[in-house]
C-alpha cells in the first residue's frame, strides 16, 4: 500500500512541476487578459480536454506504441529523463521551457495552440505520461491518467481566478515557484535518466 501511495505522489508532483499551473496562469491572463469571463472559462475548459485527451491516448497506447516502432522501456526512460532535465534546467534559470513556448507568428486557436499543445500537453508531459504508463498495467495507467484530470482541475482553477493569484505572488514569487518547479522536474528527469540507464545495462549487458 505505501508503495502505491508514493507512486500516486511520484506521479502527481512529476506532472505539478511539468504543468507549472502557477506559471502558466501567468501565461494564460497574458493571452486572454481582453477576454471576457465567459470566454475565458470556454478556452481554459478547451485546452484542458484537449490536453487530457492527448495525454490519455498516449498513456492508453504507449505500450502498442513501444512495439510498433521498437522502442525499448529503458529507451523511453533515458529519452524522456534527458527530456525532461532540459525542461527543468531552463525552469531552474526562472524561465520557462522552449519546449512550452509558441512559435513566433503563429496564428490559430489559442485554446489548441499555444496553451493546449505546447504548453499544457508539450513533449516533457507526454514523455511523463508515457514513463509513468509504460508497464502497460491497468493501475498504473489508471494512476497517471487520474492524476492528470486532477491536475487539470487545479490548473482550471489557477486559470479562472488566477489575476488574484498572479496579484499575490507577483514576479517574484512566480520565478520562485518556477525554479521550485524546475529543481523538482530536474531531479525526476536524472532519476528517469538512471533507471533508464541501469535497465539497460540488465537488459543488454
Amino acid at each position: 500500500m505505501f508503495e502505491l501511495y508514493h507512486h500516486v505522489l511520484t506521479v502527481f508532483l512529476g506532472f505539478f512541476a511539468i504543468m507549472n499551473p502557477i506559471a502558466n496562469t501567468a501565461v494564460f491572463i497574458s493571452l486572454t487578459g481582453k477576454e471576457d469571463r465567459s470566454s475565458q472559462i470556454r478556452v481554459a475548459c478547451r485546452a484542458l480536454i484537449i490536453s487530457f485527451f492527448i495525454i490519455l491516448v498516449f498513456s492508453i497506447l504507449g505500450k502498442a506504441i513501444f512495439h510498433l516502432f521498437g522502442i525499448s522501456l529503458p529507451a523511453l526512460r533515458i529519452a524522456g529523463g534527458i527530456l525532461i532535465f532540459i525542461v527543468g534546467y531552463q525552469m531552474l534559470h526562472g524561465s520557462s521551457s522552449d519546449m512550452h513556448k509558441p512559435r513566433e507568428n503563429e496564428v490559430s486557436d489559442i485554446s489548441v495552440s499555444p496553451l493546449a499543445v505546447p504548453i499544457l500537453a508539450g513533449p516533457g508531459t507526454i514523455a511523463t505520461a508515457m514513463n509513468y504508463s509504460a508497464t502497460g498495467q491497468v493501475i498504473e495507467i489508471c494512476i497517471t491518467v487520474v492524476t492528470f484530470a486532477v491536475l487539470c482541475l487545479i490548473t482550471f482553477l489557477s486559470f479562472i481566478f488566477g489575476q488574484k493569484m498572479i496579484r499575490v505572488l507577483g514576479e517574484s514569487g512566480l520565478s520562485i515557484v518556477t525554479r521550485l518547479m524546475g529543481l523538482i522536474l530536474t531531479v525526476i528527469g536524472i532519476q528517469m535518466l538512471i533507471t533508464g540507464t541501469f535497465s539497460a545495462i540488465k537488459a543488454f549487458g
